[in-house]
This record gives C-alpha cells, sequence and structure tokens, in this order.
C-alpha cells in the first residue's frame, strides 16, 4: 500500500470531505480511499459523463408548438 500526503487543501473541501464521511459512517481517510478508487475506476471517460449528466438532459421539458414548414419554390433552371 502507497501513501499520499495532499498538502494546501482549502478547508471548505476538508470541511466537506468530513461531512461526506460522517455520512457514510467512515473515516476521513476511507471516504477519500473511497472517492479516489471511484474516480480512477473506469477509464471510460464519455460513458462516466453520460451517467452522470443524465439530470440535466432536459428530456423531461415541454417542447413548444411548431408550426408547419415553409412551402419553397427552388428554380433550378
Amino acid at each position: 500500500m502507497s501513501t499520499v500526503t495532499v498538502r494546501h487543501l482549502d478547508p471548505e473541501v476538508q470541511k466537506r470531505l468530513k461531512l461526506r464521511a460522517a455520512r457514510n459512517g467512515r473515516s476521513m481517510e476511507a471516504e477519500a480511499r473511497a472517492i479516489l478508487s471511484a474516480a480512477v475506476a473506469s477509464d471510460d471517460l464519455a460513458s462516466d459523463w453520460l451517467r452522470m449528466s443524465e439530470g440535466f438532459r432536459g428530456d423531461d421539458l415541454p417542447l413548444p408548438e411548431r408550426s408547419a414548414p415553409r412551402d419553397v419554390d427552388v428554380d433550378v433552371t
């Protein structure tokens, strides 16, 4: 096992990590390990991005009313 030291961690990040660890019943160190493991678990960035952004796609937004297309006279002489 390796040891990683993170210097100059923003106090807000540390606070949020501590809260997240408490919610998950883990120490801060265990939570950081879980986050890092999940971050590097997949090499398929595109699939991960699509999965994470599912809630932001707007698939459930109503479409506006649309009119029929205009007739276009194309002269090909």
